[in-house]
């Protein structure tokens, strides 16, 4: 859910609709685990991976007509121009998920950074997005794991404090 909400789409094809996650190429793991996620919906079916035009971008892709009722936040224009709101029984299946959910959202518009502040290595997490909703949904799943965070501009939410940093390392880390 959260590679979709950040390079994710969701489209009508000719006879199915296919979800899009749009990633780059210089992270394979995450590649891999994006089609793993999409085989593990629809069982028995392969997620392909496409190579586009612009050298350092892949689509991860999977077809469906299933994909509008599992991602109903899909429409017409860009995900900040419109209101991106879960379902009620999304809600429930990511409460037990905000540490992939959080993962997912990092990996898509997200960075891990080691700063020098002043001598002294700092690991720092950031999330940036243009959709209100988005980072609001973003910081409640942080909420719900009891990791602190800050708003240091209107689309950015940081975490910078040692022991929330090492919290999110547990799960997130470095980009692979």
């Amino acid at each position: 859910m959260g590679l979709y909400l950040g390079d994710g789409y969701v489209s009508k094809e000719a006879r199915t609709w296919k979800l899009r996650v749009t990633l780059d190429t210089a992270y394979p793991g995450i590649i891999d685990e994006c089609g793993a996620a999409m085989e593990a919906v629809f069982p028995g079916k392969h997620a392909h991976i496409w190579a586009r035009t612009k050298a350092n971008c892949v689509d991860v892709s999977t077809c469906s007509n299933a994909w509008p009722l599992l991602l109903p936040q899909h429409g017409p224009g860009r995900k900040h121009e419109r209101q991106i709101v879960l379902e009620g029984w999304q809600e429930r299946l990511l409460e037990g998920c905000n540490e992939e959910f959080v993962r997912g959202l990092i990996h898509s518009d997200g960075c891990r950074v080691v700063a020098n502040d002043r001598g002294v290595r700092s690991v720092r997490y950031h999330f940036s997005n243009a959709s209100t909703d988005i980072l609001s949904l973003y910081c409640g799943a942080l909420d719900a794991l009891g990791i602190p965070w800050t708003h240091p501009s209107k689309r950015d939410i940081a975490v910078y404090r040692k022991a929330a940093t090492r919290r999110m390392d547990e799960f997130v880390g470095p980009k692979r």
